[in-house]
């Protein structure tokens, strides 16, 4: 039978997930996501930034903060059809799905409609599209869904009781409203965090247990390994153990066990053995290309042949059926590999 979804979790039960005999641990989570998953599939997904720099915010993490300096230059939002060559190219690399990233801290309603267009651009590739750009109106959400935007991706960063050592400003309540807006668009939820920047494991629990309690699981859950970036707060913090990293991975697995858990930033720097180590707790989403946002990525070449190496397939372009009526959606069955569609039913509105 598989694993029930709950809502009610409570902490002191992640925390005794967490305290699990590490081999004990990941047989309970490679378990559950059996149930729910192909586990030899993994969604591949690529992330640009269309707009680079001169955030507001004081996130401690992120060089894209104008505040610290650290060489990322503010640009200005890219062209529509340089976002769709990119988009091109990830699709022909493998992905299938194109995230669209914007260092604001929340867009304009004037930015919204060439938003739009880049999403209904490479909607019509026969990609899933995501969008990361701040706080959104509900109003902002609903044209993002109309242009045909598939998923939103606003994280929690850290528990609710770390917040106000990471980011002082916005609020955690501004991220739970934006999150409402975009479910209530009918948007799917792509939330996660970023675990290794000084945090406890109480805390890790904390946020794990925040995102298992929204009124639905976040449909796309991305794990960060903090990329330490010379000039932010953080850099030269103690690194988190990487045992603890899977941990965090095979929980997440456990407590959401329908939802993509995404190994995002920071893959960079981890080993093949540790990668997949991770798979095997649960983890069935990456990134793929050479940079996420501003930061490093491990190349398409060196994912393949960890692919390759350990019996991994991506994973094709997911329809809803319930899509099929909504303007702006591209019917596809899309194979991550050739990027070719195979039901010869590609259209957009």
């Amino acid at each position: 039978m598989a694993a029930a979804l709950r809502h009610d979790w409570h902490r002191d039960e992640l925390l005794a997930l967490f305290a699990l005999p590490f081999p004990d641990l990941l047989h309970r989570a490679a378990g559950i996501h059996r149930e729910h998953f192909d586990a030899a599939e993994v969604q591949v997904s690529t992330l640009l930034s269309v707009k680079t720099g001169g955030c507001p915010e004081d996130c401690a993490y992120c060089p894209q903060a104008q505040r610290y300096s650290t060489g990322v230059a503010a640009q200005k939002l890219m062209d529509t059809e340089a976002v769709v060559a990119k988009a091109r190219q990830a699709k022909a690399a493998g992905a299938s799905r194109f995230c669209m990233g914007a260092a604001w801290r929340s867009p304009k309603d004037r930015d919204v409609p060439k938003v739009a267009a880049m999403i209904r651009e490479v909607k019509a590739l026969g990609l899933e599209t995501c969008a990361t750009l701040g706080m959104l109106s509900g109003d902002q959400a609903v044209a993002l869904r109309e242009a045909g935007l598939d998923y939103y991706n606003h994280n929690l960063d850290t528990a609710p009781d770390y917040y106000d050592a990471i980011i002082h400003t916005r609020q955690y309540q501004d991220r739970l409203d934006t999150l409402a807006h975009v479910r209530d668009a009918g948007l799917k939820t792509c939330c996660g965090g970023i675990v290794g920047m000084g945090e406890t494991r109480e805390q890790r629990a904390g946020l794990l247990l925040a995102l298992a309690t929204l009124p639905a699981h976040p449909d796309s859950v991305p794990i960060n390994r903090l990329v330490q970036v010379a000039g932010t707060p953080l850099h030269g913090i103690a690194e988190l153990d990487p045992f603890e990293f899977v941990r965090m991975i095979a929980v997440a697995r456990i407590v959401m066990p329908r939802s993509m858990v995404r190994l995002s930033a920071g893959r960079e720097a981890m080993s093949d053995e540790l990668q997949a180590l991770c798979f095997l707790a649960g983890a069935n989403s990456i990134f793929h290309g050479e940079k996420l946002l501003t930061t490093g990525n491990p190349d398409t070449a060196r994912d393949l042949a960890l692919f390759e190496r350990l019996g991994l397939r991506p994973m094709a372009v997911q329809v809803d059926a319930a899509d099929h009526d909504h303007p702006g959606t591209v019917h596809a069955d899309i194979t991550a590999e050739a990027g070719r569609c195979k039901g010869g039913c590609e259209q957009a509105a």
